[in-house]
């Protein structure tokens, strides 16, 4: 087995510098706010598919969790999801649910505003073979019951996050706003923007715990947060693929 410093170099090259993390050709179009409305349109049904597709990701995570501490961790993401608030201390538990606080119904508010009906989004049957492809990784990898691969494709996926795609999206949607849809709710993507910040400090942190178990594959690891980020990159190719794609409401 590899030391640790030897291992981290090597999550460097498998996740750290994927072409996802480094670059992001759609999200790089999208910050100048050139998107027209029906493109807006097209990347909030995509984008609404793998968000609520992703509930049902992290709760096949909570059921494949290895311990207690892992499962209220898994369970932490997934009542956030649903609509449980976050308490000063940062966790769920005494949280306050209301329905209006799920992530889906946040941006479910931001789609009407550019004419899409609760019946347009977040539909599996909505997404394109990009989109599902991204979707079926995250149940594969992210959902994984073998500690290693679900602890990669994690780590995988919160370095994508943190690379900063949210703020290219938060900034393209700010000029739509600006100049053309002033009623546009942009809460959905400015919230998550914020938490992916702090998301990003604990990432090395995970690794060194992660590491020290007695059960931990380094190979398992780096495949499934490859294969993850390869599905990421899938996913945002096609969006980028798909510009300029009218979308019928």
């Amino acid at each position: 087995m590899q030391s640790l410093e030897t291992f981290k170099k090597s999550v460097e090259t498998h996740i750290e510098d994927h072409p996802i993390v480094r670059m992001n050709r759609y999200t790089s179009w999208f910050e100048r706010g050139e998107a027209t409305l029906e493109e807006l349109r097209h990347f909030t049904v995509q984008f609404s598919v793998f968000s609520h597709l992703f509930i049902e990701a992290q709760l096949r995570k909570c059921i494949n969790s290895p311990d207690l501490e892992s499962y209220r961790a898994s369970k932490e993401i997934l009542m956030n999801e649903l609509g449980v608030t976050f308490t000063q201390g940062g966790s769920v538990d005494n949280g306050r649910f209301t329905f209006r606080a799920a992530h889906f119904e946040w941006l479910l508010d931001f789609a009407q505003a550019l004419g899409l009906g609760f019946e347009d989004i977040g539909k599996r049957e909505l997404g394109t073979p990009s989109t599902l492809a991204f979707c079926d990784a995250l149940m594969k990898w992210y959902a994984s019951s073998d500690f290693s691969e679900s602890t990669g494709a994690s780590h995988a996926i919160e370095h994508w996050a943190a690379a900063g795609f949210w703020k290219q999206l938060v900034a393209g949607l700010r000029r739509i706003k600006e100049q053309r849809i002033p009623e546009l709710p942009l809460g959905f993507w400015v919230w998550h923007d914020q938490i992916e910040d702090r998301h990003a400090a604990h990432t090395d942190e995970e690794l060194t715990v992660a590491f020290a178990q007695e059960n931990f594959n380094e190979d398992r690891f780096l495949r499934a947060g490859t294969a993850v980020l390869d599905a990421v990159e899938t996913f945002w190719e096609g969006l980028f693929a798909d510009r300029a794609l009218p979308v019928a409401v």
